[in-house]
């Protein structure tokens, strides 16, 4: 995260304000709204913007994002997310995990893909309005093409099969069962459409009955989720979507697991790499997230040899010049002044939209915000790289929020700042090992 423009705050409309400082309340990453807060990332505005666009002409990118914990790596992707959105993409992030989405099993993501899948107009899951928009793509053009209204179904099913044509060679399951879920449409049977539906996201244990319908067997297994995914991306393009943005977050906890699902996973991770670079999925803009110890350590990328090789970025030089256009792109992290103006932004946005606008900016001035942001900094034993959720958490919900509603307080007179365990992260928690919230005392 970092600075914003200082017109940005008053032109930003309520609904977008309202919803960065609620998820900040939260302690949370905001889910829109976030080009209020990110023209720190200009520097690599020039480069993403030329890959999404080319994405968006057909083309397939990779990218990999390093940053410690608290450096804004899921801030940056939805920021990223935002401008993909802007340019008719769809969106997805995925967090990868052991138990509920190991990499190494691709069916999982997909199927995860599917559940967060996100449009400008439509929230997660969005597969449904995208496969009905999609058939009405294919009749509106089987009408243009000069189809009768009483041979638009047979029509609008030839075109069906002349866009999967390339997708039903490796997996033709996927054109049946769109098929099917027309077939149910038409003949009224919701339940059957849904559950077919449902089983071309890559959900499991769907009826039996519904999959005879449709003419498909089985679950989804690992080596279909690709052709699926190569599905989705010829239906999302002709329904007017223009790509699609995915974010596999949390990549680095590959570290943890058994070394056995860990060399799997980072060979699926290398497989769809190799896919991406093939052109085997045009209009897909793919990234990744992880710690530098996920891709420089022995339990990570490294232990891959090929992996590390497509992954290997020169980071030897001042930040200052890292290429925006490399493989990886690395995060620099907070410093104490960055933070800080980081929590002048957001008290620029809140006072912008608070009913007592100048009451929030002469008690929680630039000087105080400092030194509040150097407090939460010293309760998580200094590392100021690590606070920026917890401070804006604070911010707002402590300071702001009782500045805006009470007129008699201040902050400074009547505020400590108080930490307790469980509001923190276990990142947060690592870092507050060995000083405490009485410790600290805000300089005022």
């Amino acid at each position: 995260m970092s600075t914003t423009r200082p017109s940005a705050a008053s032109t930003a409309s309520a609904a977008r304000r309202r919803a960065v400082i609620d998820a900040l309340r939260r302690g949370a990453v905001p889910d829109s709204g976030l080009d209020l807060l990110a023209t720190g990332l200009d520097r690599f505005e020039s480069a993403l913007d030329a890959e999404l666009a080319a994405v968006a002409s057909g083309a397939s990118v990779f990218k990999a994002v390093r940053g410690e914990y608290g450096s804004g790596k899921t801030f940056f992707t939805r920021w990223l997310g935002e401008r993909a959105k802007r340019l008719g993409m769809a969106v997805s992030e995925i967090q990868i995990s052991e138990t509920e989405t190991p990499l190494h099993r691709l069916e999982t993501v997909y199927r995860r893909l599917t559940e967060h899948l996100a449009t400008a107009g439509f929230p997660p899951s969005a597969l449904r309005p995208v496969v009905d928009a999609w058939f009405y793509a294919l009749e509106e053009d089987a009408l243009a093409d000069g189809a009768g209204e009483e041979e638009l179904t047979e029509a609008a099913g030839r075109l069906l099969t002349a866009r999967l044509a390339e997708v039903s060679r490796q997996a033709p399951s996927f054109a049946t069962a769109l098929r099917g879920y027309r077939t149910a449409l038409a003949r009224g049977d919701e339940a059957t459409a849904s559950a077919v539906l449902a089983w071309l996201g890559g959900q499991p244990h769907v009826a039996a009955s519904a999959r005879r319908s449709a003419g498909v067997r089985g679950d989804l297994d690992h080596f279909g989720a690709l052709g699926f995914l190569q599905g989705l991306l010829t239906v999302l393009r002709d329904s007017g979507h223009r790509g699609l943005f995915v974010v596999l977050d949390e990549v680095e906890t590959l570290q943890r697991v058994r070394s056995d699902a860990r060399d799997k996973a980072l060979n699926a991770l290398r497989q769809l790499i190799d896919e991406v670079h093939s052109g085997r999925f045009p209009g897909l803009y793919l990234v990744i997230t992880g710690t530098p110890a996920f891709y420089d350590g022995r339990q990570g990328v490294q232990r891959l040899a090929p992996l590390a090789q497509r992954l290997a970025t020169d980071f030897s030089t001042d930040p200052r010049f890292d290429n925006p256009r490399a493989v990886q792109l690395r995060l620099p992290g907070f410093t104490q002044e960055s933070l800080t103006a980081l929590g002048v932004t957001i008290r620029d946005l809140y006072a912008a939209g608070a009913d007592a606008p100048e009451r929030v900016t002469s008690l929680a001035d630039d000087a105080y915000v400092a030194d509040l942001a150097r407090a939460v900094g010293g309760t998580l034993g200094g590392k100021v790289g690590v606070a920026p959720r917890l401070f804006l958490k604070k911010l707002v919900g402590d300071v702001l929020d009782r500045i805006d509603q009470f007129a008699d307080f201040d902050p400074r007179k009547h505020y400590t700042l108080t930490v307790s365990g469980s509001e923190l992260t276990d990142v947060e928690r690592n870092s507050a090992a060995g000083a405490s919230a009485g410790d600290i005392e805000l300089d005022v």
